[in-house]
């Protein structure tokens, strides 16, 4: 059931990303601050991991994630993201959604032009952050989404 709260929240993320290039605080920060609350007050991650192995994921999701934000590749909310879920589980969820996303961005790059013409119109305007034609680079909280949830499918 933890499981799925996590996944729900993961999605609203990525569906927030994926309309409007941008996550809000409230869902990243807020995640944050309810991760590292559980983990205080029940001495383990919202998914049972030890304190400790919250600590290291949440260094792992920083050294991962901050070149990244660095270097203008990835946005301040995908680090919020991974730094929240690195609280609310461990490093095995962190790394295998982190490699799930990097599978679907190459399957996705393959596939994008083809799936976004199927798409109607209503669709096309209200994901125009994944079109590839904008020319920008697109939201890349969807593609986490989809690397927890193959981890999630994979683990449980």
């Amino acid at each position: 059931m933890k499981l799925l709260f996590l996944l729900i929240w993961f999605a609203l993320c990525a569906e927030q990303d994926a309309r409007r290039r941008q996550i809000t605080n409230t869902l990243t920060l807020g995640a944050c601050a309810a991760a590292l609350g559980w983990l205080l007050y029940s001495g383990q991650t919202w998914l049972g991991a030890e304190p400790a192995e919250g600590g290291r994921a949440l260094l792992l999701a920083l050294a991962m994630t901050l070149p990244g934000y660095a270097l203008g590749r990835l946005g301040g909310g995908d680090v919020k993201l991974l730094a929240a879920l690195a609280l609310a589980s461990d490093s095995l969820y962190l790394l295998g959604t982190f490699i799930g996303a990097a599978v679907t961005v190459v399957l996705w790059l393959g596939v994008r032009r083809a799936v976004f013409r199927a798409l109607g119109d209503g669709l096309a305007a209200r994901y125009s952050p994944m079109n590839p034609d904008s020319g920008e680079k697109f939201p890349f909280s969807p593609f986490l989404f989809t690397g927890l949830l193959l981890v999630a499918l994979c683990i449980r």
